[in-house]
């Protein structure tokens, strides 16, 4: 029989170096302009000219193939025809950096301590509400939307965090992204192993180059087809891993203007950024439709509810060790996400405090059903936009 459960001492660096050895053939991608160091590229005239051609559906196709079955990374330069929309959008983003600042409201990040860069968590609505007019002559680009249904299919929803890095801010690590790629090992391990490989197919993420971006600058590195390691969300953490992926990740030049796609399974890390500028990218993370349960539910009020019950039956010593398990996976939204990032930023590590723990804490320190309605009540709003 399959096995579909693994934990991090089933990973295993020479299948990852395999993966990650393949090349990558023009052959594949007809519509492609060049591929660079293994990395696709498209030009922004090019894919506008084909959106209401009959080749639109063969080149979504082909975008597909790329991110799944390819390298897991592509670049469209001139994603923006218009760098107008992206020195508009800088300024404002800049204004909202520094009102923040003033406000002196501490956010994490969550792969850079705080201080070491910055960033605009929620910047979609920010921008949309500070000046919609340039909001939607940003987002009035066909070929954002064109790559992303063609990864995710229509009614995606889109997400953006702006993130600056300073002059002399360093490397990241490598890392994956959202769902698993924020998530512990231990958390990981309880998902089987087809849960992990469909996570990517939920979310795609886009990096936005709104200055010039040299190698010296801080590109984001990168490592072809490291996202195809069906274990690769237990082993980015891993020293052998991390020293693989530093020896043989790339970085490419974007100019403003340029957008680069890539699986959120694919191993990437922020470079250091040795010049005397900023370099500033507005990451989109679009998300698949798929991602939602089919009816609205007052799960706060449930939560509430269940409080009174579970309470009453561990103060009489009548509580299961596994009921807030076999009760609460009906009824607590137990998930770090979604979650107002400005208000209830991770502090440590990568995810914020869930409800989960919240209400496991609340049981068995025996908080009264009033102090755990307010507190809960806090923790909610925490989460709201």
């Amino acid at each position: 029989m399959q096995q579909y459960f693994f934990d991090v001492d089933d990973i295993n660096l020479s299948e990852f170096k395999a993966l990650c050895s393949q090349t990558v053939s023009s052959e594949d991608y007809h519509f492609s302009s060049d591929i660079q160091k293994r990395v696709v590229i498209y030009e922004g005239d090019h894919i506008r000219s084909l959106i209401s051609s009959p080749q639109a559906r063969k080149l979504k196709t082909e975008l597909h193939h790329c991110i799944k079955e390819g390298p897991g990374v592509m670049t469209v330069r001139q994603a923006f025809s218009d760098t107008k929309a992206i020195d508009q959008a800088t300024e404002i983003f800049l204004e909202i950096i520094a009102e923040e600042k003033i406000s002196k409201q501490h956010r994490g990040d969550h792969y850079a301590k705080p201080g070491e860069n910055e960033r605009i968590w929620n910047a979609l609505q920010k921008f949309c509400e500070r000046d919609t007019e340039a909001f939607v002559a940003y987002y009035d680009n066909p070929v954002l939307c064109f790559v992303s249904e063609a990864w995710l299919g229509p009614f995606f929803q889109m997400t953006s965090q702006v993130n600056i890095v300073k002059p002399g801010g360093q490397s990241q690590h490598p890392h994956r992204d959202y769902h698993l790629g924020f998530q512990e090992d231990s958390l990981i391990s309880e998902y089987p192993i087809s849960s992990q490989i469909l996570s990517q197919f939920l979310t795609l993420q886009e990096s936005v180059a709104h200055t010039d971006m040299d190698i010296s600058s801080g590109s984001t590195m990168i490592l072809p087809f490291s996202h195809q390691y069906p274990l690769g969300y237990m082993a980015w953490r891993d020293s052998k891993f991390i020293e693989y992926f530093q020896n043989h990740a790339v970085q490419l030049q974007l100019q403003k203007g340029d957008v680069m796609f890539l699986s959120p399974a694919l191993f990437h890390a922020a470079g250091t950024n040795k010049e005397s500028s900023d370099r500033i990218a507005n990451l989109l993370q679009v998300s698949s439709a798929f991602g939602k349960t089919m009816e609205s539910v007052d799960r706060t009020k449930m939560t509430k509810l269940i409080y009174r019950v579970l309470l009453e039956r561990k103060k009489s010593h009548q509580l299961r060790q596994d009921e807030l398990q076999t009760i609460g996976a009906s009824v607590i939204d137990g998930y770090s996400f979604p979650t107002n990032l400005d208000l209830d930023s991770p502090m440590e590590g990568s995810v914020t405090e869930t409800i989960w723990a919240f209400m496991e804490l609340a049981l068995r320190e025996e908080w009264p059903v009033d102090r755990f309605n307010e507190c809960l009540n806090e923790a909610t709003m925490r989460r709201l936009p």
